[in-house]
């Protein structure tokens, strides 16, 4: 099998069923890609407390410099109801001029279509003026505690340093072309639980009904505005994502109430200012309502999820126009740069180098029947290998 063929790199990782957490085969077999081609791959198994451990791969090829990561994840999501799919998800089946199977967009196309363009520059044009590597992961689709930015820490105490990463994901709304990401939005979580006192839902002056201090305080955080965006940036977003009372019976007044939420929040805040924000709005709010007349404010706790993900913004003009470059000459089309869409893996690797993102067409990701056409895996490999010859051409120059 020649691996200068991503149809048939593709057929080979869709056909590991390497559902997070499991490895599925998916890096043996693209490790099978790279070996021949030169590259020294490791395997680095990851683990955490309480968690499954994670099989990660990284590849390079070369010591010199400059060196270009491509990033990305073997682990997808799983199939859902198998029944319902036209072609089985593992089975990479071809029908209509599309592949059908688990991960063929997101993202096993955009590594198979990166091993395609690596192996036709090399055929074409001898080894890079620099270095290539791999860094790939087994958990983006999981929690991601044990996968890119554990890998990312284990190769830098290795003394691996890189100059610009290119990440596979699926970016393009439409048609290849339309978009790269040059940044992502950061991302808070938290829950607000409000305390009142249980009761008989016919003897409310005996209890205090909670859920009439959520529905305040839960407007507070999606009124008004966060902000009216940036340049760069949509508004920052805030969303109740879920209520609970945890109460079946409906004449019971409960103990307590909680909601969920989520912002999206662009470089007007960080992390640290947004929670901040968020805090003083539920403070004013618990302040100015009570849960009845004459009673006290409302009391609330406000537990943050763990992990938030910062807002970062990629300015890098040689990484950027060398991808925008090669997308125009090889599509006719001008991609939006775009900060739109949730986060990925590109939140760990913009602390270590400049970052940008950019694969298939993401319309039938995480769907049944995810699929995509055999013309856009020859299209996005003459674009990796175009940005492969302009970025070494330009990170080369004096």
């Amino acid at each position: 099998m020649s691996v200068s063929d991503p149809v048939e790199n593709l057929k080979t990782l869709i056909r590991c069923p390497s559902v997070t957490p499991a490895e599925g085969g998916a890096l043996s077999a693209l490790e099978a890609m790279l070996s021949p081609l030169g590259f020294r791959v490791e395997r680095m198994v990851a683990t955490e407390p309480g968690m499954p451990d994670i099989e990660n791969l990284y590849a390079r090829l070369s010591t010199e410099g400059p060196h270009l990561m491509f990033a990305g994840h073997t682990d997808v999501v799983p199939v859902g109801d198998e029944a319902s799919w036209s072609h089985p998800p593992f089975s990479a089946e071809i029908e209509d001029g599309e592949m059908f199977g688990r991960g063929a967009v997101d993202m096993k196309g955009g590594i198979a279509c990166f091993v395609a363009a690596v192996a036709r520059h090399i055929e074409e044009h001898g080894a890079p003026k620099g270095s290539i590597s791999f860094l790939i992961t087994g958990d983006e689709e999981g929690p991601a505690v044990n996968g890119t930015d554990k890998l990312l820490k284990w190769a830098a105490e290795k003394g691996e340093r890189w100059d610009a990463c290119l990440v596979g994901e699926p970016t393009n709304p439409d048609v290849l072309g339309d978009m790269i990401k040059i940044g992502r939005r950061g991302s808070v979580s938290g829950k607000v639980t409000v305390f009142g006192v249980q009761g008989h839902a016919a003897y409310p002056h005996l209890a205090d009904n909670p859920v009439r201090g959520l529905l305040p305080l839960a407007s507070a955080l999606m009124d008004p505005p966060f902000d009216a965006g940036t340049p760069e940036f949509p508004a920052s977003n805030l969303e109740v994502t879920s209520v609970d009372v945890g109460n079946p019976a409906t004449n019971v007044i409960p103990a307590k109430a909680a909601f969920s939420f989520n912002i999206r929040f662009n470089d007007t805040w960080t992390a640290e200012t947004v929670r901040a924000e968020i805090l003083r709005r539920l403070d004013a709010a618990a302040a100015e309502d009570t849960l009845r007349p004459g009673r006290d404010p409302i009391r609330y706790e406000m537990v943050w999820a763990e992990r938030p993900s910062h807002v970062f913004l990629t300015r890098n003009n040689a990484l950027i126009s060398s991808l925008s470059g090669a997308v125009e000459k090889v599509t006719g089309r001008t991609p939006q740069l775009s900060t739109t869409g949730g986060t990925s893996d590109a939140r760990f690797i913009k602390d270590y180098c400049p970052v940008v993102e950019f694969g298939l067409v993401g319309q039938t990701m995480h769907m049944i029947d995810e699929r995509v056409a055999l013309a856009d895996l020859e299209t996005l490999t003459q674009i990796y290998g175009t940005f492969l010859s302009r970025w070494f051409g330009d990170a080369t120059l004096p």
